[in-house]
């Protein structure tokens, strides 16, 4: 049996010259801002936006419909600002024993699936609820037309999202370079 050495090397460190290292390091990645994952978080939440203030403008508190509507827009909205926190800070990097790729898939087809029925919803309640040609027509058929094409980026965020989780087009070298977002 070798015996112990005489002398023994230690370094200590202080928890300040740790605390220090880590809150410099939460930066903006705007990497993530460029990719299609960036691009159609953006898209989501402008245009979620625009759904949920049509609809919040006009009387849809009397109809019950709309609620529904105002209810898919603004938590999906509100959803996506955190996933788009998490991404564009790289926290996700940070909390590596959340499997994200599958998260942020599931959240895509769930978004996707609430506002084909919001998009529907609203759609169907115009005529009912408002006067052709009214400001509140008008605004309710724009709020349906904005559930339709945030409905669509959802989708297409819930392909491209399937396609980051079965690692599609990408190793393991390229995925851990690229963030984890295409």
């Amino acid at each position: 049996m070798a015996e112990f050495p005489s002398k023994v090397s230690t370094r200590t460190s202080s928890p300040a010259q740790g605390a220090g290292a880590s809150a410099s390091a939460l930066r903006p990645d705007l990497g993530f801002v460029r990719s299609s994952f960036g691009v159609l978080m953006l898209l989501q939440l402008v245009l979620g936006l625009l759904v949920w203030a049509l609809i919040a403008d006009t009387p849809y508190h009397l109809y019950p419909a709309y609620g529904w509507v105002m209810f898919v827009a603004v938590f999906l909205w509100l959803v996506t600002i955190i996933f788009f926190i998490i991404y564009l800070f790289q926290l996700h990097m940070k909390l590596y024993m959340v499997p994200w790729p599958l998260v942020f898939m599931i959240f895509n087809v769930i978004a996707t699936v609430l506002y084909i029925t919001a998009f529907i919803t609203c759609s169907a309640a115009v005529n009912q609820t408002s006067l052709k040609g009214s400001r509140q027509y008008n605004q309710r058929s724009a709020a349906s037309f904005f559930a339709c094409l945030v409905m669509i980026a959802y989708g297409v965020s819930t392909f491209f999202s399937f396609q980051a989780w079965r690692g599609v087009g990408s190793n393991a070298a390229t995925s851990q370079m690229a963030g984890g977002y295409a």
